[in-house]
């Protein structure tokens, strides 16, 4: 039989974990890498709710599986000495656990690179571990133009609006992955489960102070913890100051849904340790204005749901970004860009420097991306 090799965290084991075991034992022989304890507290920034003996433990009572083992490595590829060793014939994954550094490695190795679809069990839910998780209801943020506007020293020469989507916490997003983890981890100390009720904005601005507190030598945007706190899609207007001065919320659902079926999300690799997105800066009166006129430009499209135009406004406000901030970007990040940028018709990085995803606009699927809920809510 053929040997096939999967590789993850497996924490608080669920239908969702023995589902996907089973969809790959059907390709083979399987053979499991379980990521350690300080692995996952490196990618996740926190602490897994089984250790790692236990977790071997359950992944090896399981009928699907052949041998399990605790990673020796750290990082994104802890599984690099075990997959030498064992020169699996194919190594499956699922798309969320896609990354472009695992395919490469496959094509370096001679192994088929196999990616799925989580598919649950007949009748079963889907299930993750991090809708398992107690805080897991604390949504996540992506900026879809204009960031960058919301820090003072850009929107001073020329003031913009950031659009921002709540996204509801369906996958364990990377830590630093440009998706707001170090404000959702503020407001889940301050919230523990969920957004409370009341006054998104006063809520929001509550975030916003209890990540920043007097002193804070770098001030997160506001973007974060708006974005986080208040569902649908927001325009957050700019103008020179850390807080906007205007904001309008959209929670149409036929609108959202939209969205939502255009938006697709490409998983990249962890952040370099040396990394600095603040070094060799352009900010000029003229960059900051073309990243406005963009951010414009994709509000009024969304609006309008001109696919076209919309895709054209979030790549002109992600050339703006980068010509700013150059080291947004590196060559592994281009070279995968690079890959699949023909298939759609705009794109953005969230998150810098890798650590974070790349997001396209496309009418037809990418292939081993991720899409993402956007959360509803009362409009307050």
């Amino acid at each position: 039989m053929k040997k096939v090799f999967v590789s993850g965290c497996y924490d608080m084991l669920h239908s969702g974990h023995v589902a996907f075991f089973e969809e790959a034992a059907t390709h083979g022989e399987l053979y499991v890498g379980i990521g350690s304890d300080r692995t996952v507290n490196d990618l996740k920034a926190r602490k897994t709710v089984n250790n790692e003996h236990e977790r071997l433990y359950m992944v090896s009572s399981l009928k699907s599986v052949k041998k399990a083992w605790i990673n020796s490595g750290s990082g994104l590829i802890d599984f690099l000495e075990e997959i030498k060793t064992l020169k699996p014939d194919i190594f499956f994954v699922n798309n969320d656990g896609h990354s472009a550094l695992k395919e490469q490695l496959c094509k370096e190795l001679g192994i088929e690179y196999v990616v799925s679809k989580r598919i649950p069990y007949e009748n079963l839910p889907v299930r993750s571990t991090t809708a398992l998780r107690e805080e897991c209801r604390i949504p996540y943020r992506i900026d879809l133009a204009g960031g960058w506007l919301d820090q003072p020293n850009v929107s001073m020469l020329y003031p913009g609006p950031v659009l921002t989507i709540s996204i509801e916490p369906d996958y364990e997003f990377n830590d630093r992955s440009g998706m707001s983890t170090s404000s959702r981890k503020k407001a889940i100390e301050l919230w523990q489960v969920d957004i409370p009720a009341g006054n998104k904005v006063k809520l929001a601005k509550t975030l916003f102070c209890f990540e920043n507190p007097p002193g804070t030598k770098y001030v997160s945007g506001s973007q974060d913890s708006l974005g986080i706190v208040m569902p649908g899609l927001n325009r957050l207007y700019y103008n020179g100051d850390f807080w906007p001065s205007e904001i309008e919320s959209v929670l149409d659902d036929d609108l959202l849904n939209w969205l939502e079926k255009y938006l697709w999300l490409v998983p990249l690799y962890p952040r370099h340790g040396d990394y600095d997105v603040l070094s060799d800066t352009n900010i000029t009166v003229e960059n900051a204005k073309k990243l406005s006129h963009a951010a414009l430009s994709a509000w009024n499209a969304i609006k309008e749901r001109d696919l076209q135009n919309f895709g054209k406004a979030v790549k002109d406000s992600f050339d703006a970004q980068i010509t700013m901030y150059p080291h947004m970007m590196d060559s592994d990040i281009f070279e995968i860009l690079e890959e699949y940028k023909y298939k759609a018709l705009g794109w953005k990085l969230s998150g810098a420097g890798g650590g974070g995803y790349l997001i396209f606009v496309s009418e037809t699927p990418i292939e081993n991306a991720i899409q993402i809920r956007i959360r509803r809510g009362e409009n307050y």
